[in-house]
């Protein structure tokens, strides 16, 4: 089974995801910090691939993409550094990148070695999903993967509802229009359409993103889907702590 499937099955609530950048910030750090999330209780990861041009990402994210490129981060070194762990980790991985260069790298060549690398899903923000549906979503099933579709507040009932009947793992529900990047708390208006999402009734759990990092986000998140994903916050640590074993323990006594 799909490990992500897996996950939600055996978990219903209060799960965690924690979104880093691969090659941030150094170029051999990706294993360290996966191992170091799986150790300490992390449900799942999103690797992030980097790249020049991130527009749904704030400038956190932004700037670990710039430093990644920078060290030499590409996807042919990724699936290496992925493969070299693959048989220790035994949670669910997610790639999160943007189109271009999963395109260049060849979208067929790109979900094999998704699969090689014991990735389970795939998050690709400007994925038209009408592209995905008659394009891609046949190659990944063929690899066990899951795409993963994001909603925001301005997503229509009729879309929601066809990304539901369309995909499984889990909807990744962004908490705002704006980018990527923490914020204190999740006012009225958000926790209003975080309760109109979670009403719906939908078939896929969903996972809270954009924003959360602090208790007072991530209750509500908790609150209002499955779980929740924390990846600025996440990546100014590993910026400011000397491992990302610390970093990781850093963030545990933030939101706690």
């Amino acid at each position: 089974m799909n490990k992500i499937n897996q996950l939600f099955q055996q978990k219903k609530e209060k799960i965690l995801s924690v979104y880093f950048t691969a090659g941030f910030p150094q170029p051999n750090d990706t294993g360290k910090i996966i191992k170091a999330l799986q150790a300490n209780g992390i449900d799942m990861i999103e690797v992030g691939i980097p790249f020049s041009d991130p527009m749904a990402d704030g400038p956190v994210i932004q700037e670990s993409s710039t430093v990644a490129l920078r060290n030499g981060m590409n996807l042919k070194l990724l699936f290496s550094q992925l493969s070299a762990i693959a048989g220790e980790i035994h949670i669910p991985l997610i790639m999160m990148g943007y189109l271009n260069p999963v395109m260049q790298y060849g979208f067929k060549k790109f979900c094999r070695d998704c699969h090689l690398a014991g990735v389970s899903g795939i998050i690709i923000p400007d994925l038209p999903f009408d592209d995905y549906l008659n394009n891609y979503k046949s190659i990944a099933d063929n690899h066990d993967l899951r795409i993963i579709m994001l909603i925001t507040p301005e997503t229509s009932e009729e879309r929601i509802r066809r990304i539901d009947a369309h995909t499984e793992g889990f909807i990744y529900t962004v908490s705002s229009v704006a980018t990527t990047g923490a914020q204190k708390n999740f006012d009225e208006k958000k926790q209003a359409y975080f309760r109109r999402i979670n009403n719906m009734g939908l078939r896929n759990p969903r996972m809270i993103g954009f924003g959360i990092s602090n208790r007072e986000t991530l209750d509500a998140a908790f609150e209002n889907a499955a779980g929740a994903i924390i990846g600025s916050k996440f990546i100014s640590l590993l910026r400011e702590e000397k491992s990302p074993e610390e970093a990781v323990l850093s963030l545990l006594r933030t939101i706690s």
